[in-house]
C-alpha cells in the first residue's frame, strides 16, 4: 500500500532515532526507539515511550512566552501562566501539533511520528560505514519493539539483506509466537529480568513476569545471543532473596550462555516526567552502593554467570 509520503509496506509509531550508541549491544551502533509499552515500571527511564499515542513534550525552560501556540492552538487547550510557562487543559488538547509548529524555540515538541520501515531503513543507511568498521549495527528499544511485530519483522528482515547485526531490547512481555518469529531474524536480544515474584513484578511494573519469565525459556532453548539485563534498584530487587530468585531462575535457563548486565538505578529520567507534565514518584527508588554493586555483581559470577556492571 502506499502512503502518503510515497513510503510502502507497515507502518508505526517511533518516537526516537538515536546515533552513535554505544550502550545497545557491540560497537557503534543506531537505536530505533518504538513508541509503547504493555509495562509500566516504577524506575522506567523512558517516559515517554510508554503510551501508545503520540504526546505533547513541553520544556519549560526553553519557553520564550511568545503565546505563539497560544493563539495557533485550534481548539483554545493552552494558556500562558506566569512563573508555570504554559498551561494545557488536557480535556480540549487533541495533540494536532500545531502548537510544536509554531513554537520558535522547540519548547514544545510532539513526541512520536508515524514511520514505515523504508523510511527507517533509509535513516539507518546513513550510518552504514560506522556501523561497519565499529563492528555496530543496529537496536530495536522502546517502549516495547515487540508491540508492533509486523513493522518489528519487516525492519529486521531488511537489516538481515544488507548484512546489518541487529539487536532487538525487550521486556520479553508478548505472545510466544510473536517473539519466536523475531528470533529467526534477530542477531542478538537484550532481554530485560526486573523482577522474580510475580507479585512484586505486577506491583512495580503493572503486569506479573508469567509470560516474561515463559517466553525467556523458550527462547533459550533456539537462540544462543541473549544477554540478559537487570536494573538493579535499592529496596525493590536488591535484597538477598531477590538476587537468589535471579540467580536460580538464570542457572535454570536451557542451552543458554549466560550473560548479564547489571544496571543500577538512575534518576535521569525525573526531568522527562516533567516534559509530560507529570511527575516522578521516586521517593523510594535509589541506587545501590558501590560495594553493594560489587557484592551483587560477585554473586552471579560465583554461580556461573558472566555478570559486569553496565552496559
Amino acid at each position: 500500500m502506499m502512503k502518503m509520503d510515497g513510503s510502502t509496506g507497515k507502518q508505526g509509531l517511533i518516537f526516537d532515532i538515536k546515533r552513535y550508541s554505544i550502550n545497545d549491544g557491540p560497537g557503534i551502533r543506531v537505536t530505533v526507539f518504538f513508541k509503547g509499552c504493555p509495562l509500566s515500571c516504577a524506575w522506567c527511564h523512558n517516559p515517554e515511550s510508554q503510551s501508545f499515542d503520540v504526546q505533547k513534550l513541553y520544556t519549560i525552560a526553553r519557553c520564550m512566552s511568545c503565546n505563539s501556540c497560544v493563539q495557533a492552538c485550534p481548539n483554545q487547550a493552552l494558556s500562558l501562566s506566569n512563573g508555570e510557562g504554559i498551561k494545557t487543559k488536557q480535556d480540549l488538547c487533541d495533540n494536532c501539533g500545531v502548537c510544536a509548529e509554531v513554537c520558535p524555540s522547540k519548547a514544545v515538541e510532539m513526541c512520536g511520528k508515524e514511520w514505515s520501515a523504508e523510511l527507517v531503513m533509509k535513516e539507518i543507511r546513513k550510518e552504514m560505514l560506522v556501523m561497519k568498521t565499529s563492528g555496530g549495527g543496529v537496536t530495536f528499544s522502546g517502549g516495547e519493539p515487540l508491540a508492533n511485530p509486523e513493522l518489528l519483522v519487516e525492519l529486521l528482515s531488511a537489516c538481515k539483506a544488507e548484512e546489518i547485526h541487529t539487536a532487538v531490547d525487550t521486556s520479553g512481555f508478548a505472545k510466544k509466537d510473536i517473539l519466536l518469529k523475531i528470533a529467526t531474524v534477530t542477531d542478538l536480544f537484550l532481554y530485560d529480568l526486573k523482577l522474580i515474584d510475580p507479585e512484586r513484578h505486577k506491583k512495580y511494573t503493572g503486569a506479573s513476569n508469567t509470560i516474561i519469565l515463559e517466553n525467556l525459556k523458550e527462547l533459550s532453548k533456539i537462540h544462543e545471543n541473549i544477554i540478559l539485563r537487570v536494573p538493579l534498584i535499592e529496596r525493590i530487587n536488591t535484597d538477598e532473596e531477590s538476587i537468589k530468585e535471579m540467580i536460580d531462575y538464570i542457572v535454570s535457563l536451557p542451552g543458554l550462555t549466560k550473560h548479564v548486565n547489571l544496571l543500577p538505578y538512575h534518576s535521569i529520567a525525573a526531568v522527562k516526567y516533567a516534559r509530560l507534565g507529570g511527575t516522578y514518584n521516586h521517593e523510594n527508588l535509589n541506587e545501590p552502593g558501590h560495594d553493594r554493586q560489587l557484592a551483587i555483581q560477585d554473586q552471579f559470577n560465583k554461580a556461573g554467570i558472566n555478570a559486569v556492571i553496565g552496559g
